[in-house]
């Protein structure tokens, strides 16, 4: 009965909290995407754009924040996790939490 319990808490995660996002933005994203989200380099997406990056589903998002991803005309790709390979699944869903409350969804 003791491993049930331990592989449910195993796989047990946060609901997505958009404060801690901001944090893990202000500390890893800021950089490229700026305080804005309209993008602090060029060829980095605006978060703030109707139809834009964030009106694709959240686990294209994901897939591109834990792998990387180079945007059409981006002269340099962004990293996987945004180059901080201490980045959790966690601190990946409240990121996204967070750039859909601050930034909408694109719509």
């Amino acid at each position: 009965m003791a491993v049930i319990v331990l592989a449910s808490q195993a796989s047990a995660q946060e609901n997505p909290d958009p404060a801690r996002g901001k944090r893990v933005y202000r500390g890893t994203c800021i950089a490229c995407h700026g305080p804005t989200g309209k993008g602090g380099i060029p060829g980095t997406p605006d978060f703030t754009k109707s139809k834009g990056v964030l009106s694709q589903g959240d686990s294209i998002l994901t897939d591109h924040i834990k792998s990387g991803f180079r945007s059409k005309g981006s002269a340099m790709p962004m990293p996987a996790k945004g180059g901080n390979p201490r980045l959790t699944d966690q601190d990946i869903q409240n990121v996204l939490a967070y750039l859909h409350e601050e930034f909408g969804d694109g719509n």
